[in-house]
């Protein structure tokens, strides 16, 4: 039963009812307004997060010595051959000591930049895979090889599909035989073509280990896509590349991010539905005096059949 409150003396809604309802009406809208926009806006920030990641570290690498630089290679070269002498290093990494600090140049965990260029994503690549590194980046799984190519070597490098604050690998699947990404550590920039793709339950590590006399590197996420059941493998194996227009340590940062147009339609849509909202309200608001006869402050008369309507 309602309350007689909600109702005119002709058995009508009050106004107080009828605010109710757009009140309701404009918080259901907000809600999923704010749904809508969070992931263009949120993928849009860490992009743009990532690409300042990415000009910091190569402006790091341009400011150090060509003296130091081989003596981090050096060290990197030395941690892949004692992983290739140690049997099931791949499986037990804890075995060879000292990954965490090689290749560590800025102390913030990055050792390069992956870039594929086929689905637009460039990511900071970090050590290993914790929750924390795959949120925002790349990460290199410890055990494979360092990712500074050579003989008989294979990185495998992991990222998150289908999260909605950020791309990440979430268009992994897009890539076919052929296509190819780059890994860049410190002032090295290797190319990689995809020669390889395959999905495998996650106990299934065969292909992520080492083949003699190739240079490999696999790029690794979930699938299927929010399911999550098996593991995509994209491998690629070096390939020159002396078309490399962009080399390392001569990064330019684009701060002129192309910006995407779920995120363009959301930003030009959202005040048009806004006002569009507010027209339709102030609409609704006039209709509603009309029903009431409010003029001069004096309810609207009731019809003689009204006044026979029994109240509830």
């Amino acid at each position: 039963m309602l309350f007689p409150a909600a109702y005119g003396h002709c058995g009508r809604e009050s106004p107080m009812k009828k605010h109710l309802y757009g009140i309701i009406v404009a918080a259901l809208f907000s809600v999923g307004l704010s749904v809508l926009l969070y992931p263009a806006f949120s993928a849009y920030i860490n992009e743009k997060h990532a690409s300042r990641l990415v000009a910091g570290y190569n402006d790091r690498i341009s400011n150090t010595s060509d003296t130091e630089l081989d003596r981090l290679f050096e060290a990197a070269e030395a941690y892949n051959e004692r992983l290739q002498n140690k049997p099931g290093s791949f499986y037990n990494p804890s075995t060879v000591s000292g990954y965490r600090d090689i290749l560590d140049i800025t102390g913030t965990g990055i050792m390069g930049y992956v870039t594929i260029p086929k689905i637009k994503v460039e990511l900071p690549l970090y050590h290993g895979i914790d929750e924390g590194v795959l949120q925002i980046g790349a990460g290199h799984l410890e055990g494979s090889d360092l990712p500074i190519g050579g003989e008989s070597v294979h990185s495998v490098l992991s990222g998150h599909r289908g999260l909605p604050s950020a791309k990440l690998f979430t268009d992994l699947d897009q890539l076919g035989i052929g296509d190819r990404f780059s890994v860049t550590v410190l002032n090295r920039v290797l190319t990689y073509e995809v020669d390889q793709v395959k999905i495998v339950k996650p106990s299934e590590s065969e292909d992520l280990l080492r083949k003699k006399g190739h240079d490999y590197c696999t790029l690794l996420t979930c699938t299927p896509y929010g399911i999550n059941s098996h593991r995509m493998l994209v491998r690629g194996i070096r390939v020159p590349d002396p078309d490399t227009v962009q080399k390392a340590g001569v990064y330019v940062a684009n701060e002129a991010f192309r910006i995407h147009t779920l995120l363009v339609a959301s930003v030009v849509g959202a005040p048009t539905m806004l006002i569009l909202m507010l027209l339709l309200l102030l609409q609704y608001s006039r209709q509603k005096q009309a029903d009431y006869g409010q003029k001069g402050g004096k309810p609207q008369e009731c019809t003689e059949s009204e006044k026979n309507t029994p109240q509830p």
